[in-house]
């Protein structure tokens, strides 16, 4: 005769898991899911304003890919895109990783830069904008006033007024002001490393530089995969940044238009300001969606790649 055992509380167990989970996957799915999912149906249709009522098919994707001016503002925009997420991702893992490495080091005033250091992200972005558009203003900011006074007039440039520079400073700006969050990730994982593994390292002698490739490197291969993603992320739905230091139309001459303003302009204005009716708008989210989720698909696999290989060694 069989007897089944029943571990005592396990039928409460997925009543309870339920009582935490539906709500949040309701409140996901009304939110977000739902959005896209309409914004998809949208992309279908063309028409004036707010309410487009003429079912294209697939003519606002193939506009948007090969039919002149919507072509040339989409592939302007993924270009601008790609060049801020690759200096965002460079400025804040590269800085992001070292600042972390020096803020676990013991010494006075370590706790202090670290507070210091996450200052920047508790600004709201229009701010950071205006402190960085009076920081660069070409006539009187304290930038081009510093490089006057000592002596490098020749390097004096209106930053945000030329397509060459205004992106990278866009970019600098946005990568100042979230670097306290690498800093943050880094730092915890590297004081999550156990002490013995460190201290076996200089046993055996290994330099500084070593002991970052070989010992600590290696351990933070996961977090150096969130914060490529959350940088991904970020970067591919910017678009406050943008608007606070250039407009709508990111200027100068679309040097800065990224796809969240090209979204905004292409949605929400009207033709006269580069609007191009809520279809074309929805189209351009609906690419946008895409491409974030098969970013963020790529990056894990190629973060879990690294971190098997890193591991088995």
């Amino acid at each position: 005769m069989n007897h089944t055992t029943s571990i005592p509380g396990t039928r409460s167990v997925w009543p309870m898991i339920a009582l935490f989970t539906v709500p949040a996957f309701l409140i996901y799915g009304r939110f977000l899911l739902l959005p896209i999912i309409q914004s998809i149906g949208v992309s279908f249709y063309s028409g004036p304003g707010m309410n487009p009522s003429e079912f294209v098919g697939f003519d606002n994707y193939r506009n948007l890919f090969t039919r002149a001016p919507y072509n040339v503002r989409f592939w302007n925009a993924l270009r601008n895109n790609l060049i801020f997420f690759a200096i965002v991702m460079v400025i804040q893992n590269a800085f992001g990783f070292f600042m972390a490495v020096l803020l676990t080091r013991p010494g006075k005033g370590v706790h202090t830069m670290r507070i210091l250091s996450f200052l920047p992200t508790t600004l709201s972005v229009i701010v950071v904008g205006f402190l960085f558009n009076m920081i660069l203003n070409p006539t009187w900011g304290i930038f081009n006033e510093l490089l006057r006074i000592i002596g490098l007039e020749q390097f004096i440039h209106p930053w945000l007024g030329d397509p060459k520079t205004a992106l990278p400073i866009v970019s600098i700006a946005v990568s100042w002001q979230f670097l306290g969050e690498s800093i943050l990730f880094y730092t915890a994982g590297i004081d999550s490393i156990s002490p013995e593994i460190l201290e076996a390292g200089k046993i055996d002698g290994v330099s500084f530089f070593q002991e970052i490739w070989h010992l600590i490197l290696p351990s933070l291969v996961p977090i150096i995969g969130i914060v490529t993603i959350m940088i991904f992320v970020g970067d591919f739905t910017q678009f406050d940044i943008v608007y606070a230091m250039t407009t709508t139309r990111g200027n100068p001459a679309y040097g800065t238009d990224i796809f969240g303003s090209l979204f905004y302009r292409a949605a929400f204005q009207s033709p006269s300001r580069g609007g191009w009716g809520l279809g074309m708008g929805a189209t351009v989210s609906t690419i946008m969606s895409l491409m974030v989720f098969l970013g963020v698909s790529f990056w894990l696999f190629i973060f879990n790649r690294q971190k098997k290989r890193f591991f088995q060694d």
